[in-house]
């Protein structure tokens, strides 16, 4: 009696299970021109792969930052990058700060030559306080018969500010965005963000989870990026949290369930899945199309490193990586400083084991920064260290060990700084040596700001790239030892 019951049960929820339809949603975010695979990992080809497994009916949206970080995006000024992202089909994209990596007159040609809808509702021209052309602040799909609300939020941090373009705040133009969207009745709200449910890498306090605070049962779910987290099934009030990692390593699959008659929002489910070429094959075509937009003469061998140089700290109370340590001992070498800054942020993937090429240096640090001194006393350098915690360390040093405890609460506490074995002074003048960006106030630099700028001055017309060159054309790289940033 009990099996007839239950499978009544089953017949009569039968039809109710049938109303709900699925719609497929694939996220990337801060791909940095990450076109092919990296040891195995991650690529266009690779991604096609998996959206070819999948469901005929798809979305494929991005987070920004896909204008710069390899060789291919830096030398076509971010357009190879468009140009990838049109033979993928992108459905939309928003703005990263990474956009502005060619300065503002960059961003238009890669506004103009998208074949997929760019959405930053907050983002207008100065001239005339309008969307600039080719801007949208949100778009409406048909999906399979689901209307998918799309609304862009751009980044606010360029890396190069430009005076062509100004910036509302974000819960505003989401508000406005969502205000006008209503009218319009859409199925689903999705809000596409570069910007983190959890942005430490940066040091700033991320407003991305008041989205869900003050308009969960609106918006639905929330893509974002810039801090190169991974989020997965994340939920605040109702609304989907999703995060994909950078370079292309995963793609996040994002399921989300209407009701077939209503056409309501049920609800929405994330899986992130590793781009591992050797389970999810390459596709051929898009390999190709990929491997036309290869740049020449960038694979030739510079040198050799003896072991994998990380950028991530190796060791649990250690802060510090033998990559960015290596990277910061250059600087300061090259410089004469007494101490030398390296933003960890600018580090993009491990120096690996064996021989390395041009490419490799680029990948690693796509930037042409060069060195500029900065007087400072002891107050600022101390200051410095402490805000440098967020709670991990955005820096790294040459010539400077920090020590530090925690307390109960994991927060940093009792920072003991050493410049050269011996303490600092807060009178004492000290010449420190960073890359340009972070020197003129760029991004976590935002404290260099402060010092006048005839305390600056160019150690050189090398750039960061240029040492590292020099050093493995000179000899066999390894890895520096750790411990300058410790937990006592």
């Amino acid at each position: 009696m009990k099996k007839t019951w239950v499978l009544l049960w089953a017949v009569l929820l039968l039809p109710l299970a049938l109303t709900a339809k699925t719609t497929t949603i694939y996220h990337t975010s801060d791909v940095h021109g990450f076109f092919y695979p990296q040891h195995g990992q991650g690529g266009y080809a690779a991604l096609e792969a998996v959206i070819k497994a999948g469901p005929a009916s798809y979305m494929l949206l991005d987070s920004g930052d896909f204008a710069n970080g390899t060789v291919e995006t830096r030398n076509s000024k971010g357009l190879k990058a468009v140009q990838m992202m049109n033979r993928m089909s992108y459905d939309a994209a928003t703005i990263g700060n990474h956009e502005f990596d060619f300065k503002g007159e960059g961003l238009a040609p890669l506004l103009s030559n998208a074949q997929f809808a760019v959405l930053a509702a907050n983002f207008f021209e100065s001239a005339t306080g309008k969307y600039p052309p080719a801007v949208l602040p949100y778009k409406v799909f048909d999906e399979n018969g689901v209307k998918v609300a799309v609304i862009g939020l751009a980044n606010r941090e360029p890396t190069n500010p430009s005076k062509l373009y100004t910036y509302s705040k974000p819960m505003t133009a989401l508000k406005k965005a969502l205000k006008e969207l209503e009218s319009k009745n859409p199925d689903v709200v999705i809000v596409l963000v570069h910007d983190s449910l959890q942005d430490e890498k940066h040091g700033t306090q991320s407003y991305v989870r008041d989205i869900g605070r003050k308009f969960g049962g609106r918006v639905h779910v929330v893509l974002g990026g810039h801090a190169h987290n991974i989020f997965q099934n994340e939920y605040v009030n109702g609304t989907l949290f999703v995060e994909s990692g950078t370079a292309l390593q995963n793609v996040s699959r994002i399921t989300v369930e209407t009701d077939d008659e209503t056409g309501k929002f049920v609800s929405a489910k994330s899986e992130l899945i590793p781009l591992v070429v050797a389970k999810t094959g390459e596709d051929a075509d898009v390999k190709a199309y990929a491997d036309s937009l290869r740049e020449p003469g960038v694979d030739e061998v510079l040198g050799e490193a003896a072991e994998t140089l990380s950028r991530q700290p190796q060791q649990d109370d250690r802060q510090d990586a033998p990559l960015n340590n290596w990277i910061a001992d250059l600087i300061r070498n090259y410089s004469g400083a007494q101490i030398a800054v390296h933003n960890n942020g600018g580090t993009r993937v491990d120096m690996q084991k064996g021989p390395v090429t041009k490419r490799d240096l680029i990948e690693i640090h796509p930037f042409d920064n060069t060195i500029t001194l900065v007087a400072v006393d002891g107050k600022f350098l101390k200051k410095f260290v402490k805000k440098s915690f967020a709670p991990n360390s955005l820096y790294s040093y040459s010539g400077l060990t920090i020590t530090y405890e925690k307390n109960k609460k994991g927060k940093i506490k009792d920072i003991e700084i050493l410049v050269n074995g011996q303490p600092v002074q807060n009178r004492r003048k000290y010449i420190l040596a960073t890359n340009t960006y972070i020197a003129n106030g760029g991004s976590e630099g935002w404290m260099f700001k402060r010092i006048p700028a005839k305390d600056k001055q160019s150690a050189g017309a090398k750039t960061i790239r240029d040492l590292m060159e020099e050093s493995l054309r000179k000899g066999t790289v390894s890895a520096p030892d750790t411990g300058r940033i410790s937990q006592r």
